[in-house]
């Protein structure tokens, strides 16, 4: 990889830090654990594939350009969003929009090339979850951002209302959804929810620090009820001290009383990856992947694209002719 893209992954995703530990670590993990979601991935799913055999570099895709999007607009609150080149308001002013947190080049390069209507607004605050626990825990913070996009597409003929909200995080970014969906006034209005290799948490007793992902259990019972939507993908990647994204996920299928089902790799899984295992119920969806490299982190970007066009897309487009 060469040197400048290393240093801007080690800069603006945390790459090399893999995940960024949660900001607020209880404890090792349980040296006795017998829950069934603490279990560590296993060595057979600790792969590495090199560049090479995936194709493609995982960590520095090739650029797509910003297909039917202007290009990045910097707004008011460190953010930036992508506008489709047709207006993305209704006859009465409303938008569907998209804010992603962590990876804003990325997941841009993924955005492009499966949407078209929706806005997307990406923001990228540094390495590990605290930059983006300590942003949103303002209730304010997230408030501000909306209406900020709001007033940037609002035109003198039409005030912009933003209709359809989505969140999507890659690695450390999920430090600021899982603010967000704390606050009632905002977890009611959230759609969608798009974790990508990213939520984590540290260790209480003899278990999860659950307090830290109450927000992630109560979104996804409102999705497996098919009142929302939230898609979680994890790798195999073991962190040191605190709970994999494995762990957290199974964490939510046995908050819902299921367990994830094996499931065989498939060549249409991007940039190399290997689905292990999968589950399903009613809007709440959770795959998972074997690798245990910064190149399988990155990959699950590449998750992305397709999470748009199989479940975000015909979703919001739905809605939209619904309201016609």
């Amino acid at each position: 990889m060469a040197r400048s893209v290393r240093a801007w992954l080690v800069r603006s995703l945390g790459v090399l830090a893999l995940v960024g530990a949660p900001s607020t670590l209880s404890a090792q993990a349980p040296a006795n654990a017998k829950v069934w979601y603490l279990k560590k991935p296993s060595p057979e799913t600790q792969t590495r594939k090199t560049s090479a055999e995936r194709g493609v570099n995982p960590c520095d895709t090739p650029d797509p350009g910003f297909g039917r999007y202007q290009a990045w607009k910097r707004i008011p609150g460190n953010a930036q969003m992508l506008v489709p080149r047709a207006s993305p308001l209704s006859a009465s002013g409303e938008f569907d929009v998209m804010f992603h947190f962590h990876g804003h080049e990325p997941a841009r390069k993924e955005w492009v090339q499966s949407m078209t209507r929706p806005v997307f607004v990406a923001q990228t605050l540094g390495i590990g979850s605290g930059p983006y626990e300590t942003t949103y825990k303002d209730p304010g913070g997230f408030e501000r951002l909306v209406k900020n996009v709001e007033q940037e597409l609002s035109t003198e003929v039409r005030k912009a209302k933003a209709r359809r909200i989505g969140l999507s995080a890659w690695s450390a970014g999920y430090g600021a959804v899982q603010e967000i969906l704390r606050q009632s006034a905002w977890r009611d209005r959230i759609d969608t929810v798009v974790l990508l290799d990213g939520m984590h948490a540290g260790y209480y007793g003899d278990g999860l620090n659950e307090a830290q992902l109450e927000p992630f259990v109560r979104f996804a019972k409102k999705a497996a009820s098919d009142k929302a939507l939230m898609i979680v993908s994890h790798s195999s990647i073991i962190p040191p001290g605190y709970a994999s994204t494995t762990e957290t996920a199974n964490f939510l299928i046995d908050a819902l009383g299921g367990r994830p089902q094996r499931a065989k790799a498939r060549p249409s899984d991007p940039m190399g990856l290997d689905l292990l295992e999968r589950f399903d119920k009613g809007g709440f969806h959770v795959r998972g992947y074997a690798g245990g490299s910064e190149l399988d982190h990155c990959a699950h970007l590449g998750l992305y694209r397709d999470i748009l066009k199989v479940h975000v897309h015909p979703r919001w487009s739905a809605t939209r002719a619904k309201r016609r």
